[in-house]
């Protein structure tokens, strides 16, 4: 039967992805005290289990299960409706469009009765034994946010690589830092949260993404956040859905919510690349000066200037960097694989000569100027490397959104 439910004003809307979904309990029918939602992709072995545990562990509390299903693969919205038809505590929707964990999230929150709200993966990795006292403290009011924390008291991240340890401290200091959000794991996608709160911060939330939990507390500061530790599971059917792509969004995530909507997060990553190529290219070029690379001549005109080899060294190892960090980060959707990465990277290239132009043409006119050579002394055949840089980086912005990246988006 294809149900479309009525979302409150400012929220989230789920009849834009035309979700066909169980329908919901008849009118008469008592709100439940909290509505779990599990955003869901290709998770088909691992609903059943999920559903299962929820019963169990919140026996006593009356509770609803909405399974907002991103039109897996694997059909898991099938498996979800099957166990509907015996179970009518769930509810389950189909998503077409604007796919992703947030706004998956948001579609649940929008068609839920419940006076608590529960976020949950169906990977079986959070601990559901922890999710009662959750749900209690905020029916209780303790808390408008109960976060299940892995690096709180009573915590712990499992059997995790130390790769992904480091993941998750870096994206924590950086929330901390520049959020300065109340959450030892910012990155949590557990969570019980209130109506009332909720309420009053979905009409700001940005539904893009994975950080959804970032959202609330990052949005609404007067929001009283608690935290009760959880011991992280390891994955037993499926696949991890933490990738570059997870990343991207976290750090576009961070940098809206401290700088708003009015820069094009596109261009706020290529600008951190951007940084980190200068950063390189600045030191791969005062390594070649101290090392003393020799100088060459163009060829072309006696009366030039000889180009350092120390330049092109650096120029070089910096494009690489940019071309391989802008495609995997950047433009992550429009990114090159596979055998086609040459041809790109040859495209790349040949657009950066014009930038790589701009840059010599700007250090060589430094150089000749002497422009804060009595302020710098030695130093300014580095400053004038870096000025360069930044025009060439301006310049390289609009050559490779408009011909390369763009052009395979389109």
């Amino acid at each position: 039967m294809l149900g479309l439910a009525g979302t409150m004003p400012g929220a989230h809307d789920p009849t834009s992805t035309t979700a066909p979904m169980t329908p919901p309990p008849p009118p008469e029918a008592p709100n439940p005290a909290v509505s779990v939602i599990t955003p869901t992709f290709n998770e088909a072995d691992n609903l059943p289990l999920l559903v299962d545990r929820l019963h169990r562990a919140l026996d006593g509390i009356t509770h609803e299960i909405i399974v907002a299903d991103d039109d897996s693969p694997d059909r898991t919205w099938e498996v979800a409706e099957r166990l509907a038809v015996e179970d009518p505590t769930i509810q389950v929707m189909r998503r077409f469009h604007d796919k992703g964990l947030s706004a998956s999230v948001l579609d649940g929150m929008s068609i839920a009765r419940g006076d608590a709200l529960a976020v949950i993966d169906a990977d079986l990795q959070h601990d559901e034994k922890v999710l009662p006292g959750m749900v209690e403290r905020v029916l209780a009011d303790d808390a408008d946010v109960v976060v299940g924390s892995r690096s709180t008291v009573g915590g712990g991240y499992g059997e995790w690589a130390a790769s992904r340890r480091l993941v998750s401290w870096v994206a924590t200091l950086i929330a901390r830092l520049l959020l300065r959000v109340p959450v030892s794991d910012p990155m949590s996608g557990y969570f019980v949260v209130s109506r009332r709160a909720y309420e009053r911060t979905a009409p700001d939330i940005n539904p893009q993404g994975f950080k959804i939990l970032l959202e609330f507390v990052g949005r609404d500061r007067t929001l009283r956040v608690e935290e009760v530790g959880y011991e992280f599971a390891n994955r037993v059917h499926g696949e991890t859905k933490l990738n570059r792509s997870v990343i991207r969004s976290y750090l576009l995530g961070v940098a809206e919510l401290r700088l708003g909507r009015q820069v094009d997060p596109a261009f706020l990553l290529y600008v951190l690349v951007g940084i980190v190529a200068l950063t390189i290219n600045s030191g791969a070029f005062a390594f070649a000066e101290a090392v003393g690379f020799p100088e060459v001549t163009t060829g072309l005109n006696e009366e030039l200037d000889p180009i350092a080899t120390s330049f092109l060294f650096s120029l070089q190892l910096s494009i690489v960097v940019a071309f391989v960090l802008n495609n995997e980060f950047t433009f992550w959707e429009q990114r090159y694989r596979g055998w086609k990465l040459a041809p790109a990277f040859v495209v790349y290239e040949a657009m950066t000569l014009v930038g790589t132009g701009v840059h010599i043409a700007v250090f060589t006119f430094l150089q000749e100027s002497g422009f804060l050579l009595t302020y710098l002394g030695g130093a300014t055949r580095l400053v004038h490397n870096l000025m360069g840089a930044v025009v060439a980086l301006i310049i390289n912005w609009y050559l490779n959104t408009t011909y390369l990246w763009r052009r395979r988006l389109r």
